[in-house]
């Protein structure tokens, strides 16, 4: 039987301080065709459907041809509130500063994720995407990034890319701030942390290496 794969996205273009921001593309097309390459069923979902922005930053003509088609698909997501939530095997996050502004904040996100871990199925999530899991609770009501292993953007890199004003809190600082055991590497690294069925990307160049990594967990 094939796995059934989730991909949530956002639906946010950033607020008065930051715009044209979206999906990063990256964090979307490299796991996407990664999974597809594989023949998992994709489903692309976002908060309100329809479009997931991408941002504009990560449009460049040396994109691969193929990452055009991922184009297309992100204009026509799914409402992630109208699925059967018991047919998926992964949810994953991709990331990009729109998650800051939706994915952060929405309660049919913090559903999905408490879900997904309870039922003890894979979560995983890149860069920004990993915003996902910090409302998440466990069962006893504590969040679910305490005491894990996770990775995410980081406070320096987002420094360094003049961001971290913009931004409505640091994803670093908060997941500190909540419990987890933050691990980070050096700007633009390719790392990824593993804690059991919680699967977390740094930023945009550890996109492979996730996507490698959920496909090792469901094998």
């Amino acid at each position: 039987m094939k796995n059934h794969i989730l991909i949530v996205t956002s639906n946010s273009s950033g607020d008065k301080n930051i715009e044209n921001t979206g999906v990063y593309l990256e964090e979307f097309a490299v796991p996407y065709l990664i999974f597809k390459a594989t023949n998992y069923n994709i489903d692309v979902a976002s908060p309100k459907g329809g479009l997931s922005p991408v941002d504009i930053r990560s449009m460049s003509c040396s994109n691969p041809v193929e990452w055009d088609d991922c184009i297309k698909i992100l204009r026509q997501t799914k409402k992630i509130s109208d699925l059967n939530l018991d047919k998926y095997d992964v949810l994953f996050f991709s990331g990009g500063h729109g998650p800051m502004f939706d994915i952060a904040y929405d309660d049919e996100v913090k559903k999905v994720v408490e879900y997904f871990y309870q039922k003890n199925k894979i979560i995983a999530a890149i860069c920004h995407g990993v915003v996902a899991l910090i409302s998440a609770k466990d069962k006893n009501n504590n969040p679910i990034v305490k005491n894990k292993k996770i990775t995410s953007f980081t406070n320096k890199e987002e420094h360094i890319i003049k961001f971290d004003e913009f931004m409505p809190f640091l994803l670093e600082t908060k997941l500190k701030e909540l419990g987890a055991n933050y691990i980070e590497m050096k700007p633009w690294s390719e790392h990824v942390e593993v804690d059991n069925n919680i699967i977390t990307g740094q930023n945009q160049n550890s996109a492979t290496l996730l996507a490698e990594k959920v496909i090792e967990k469901l094998n």
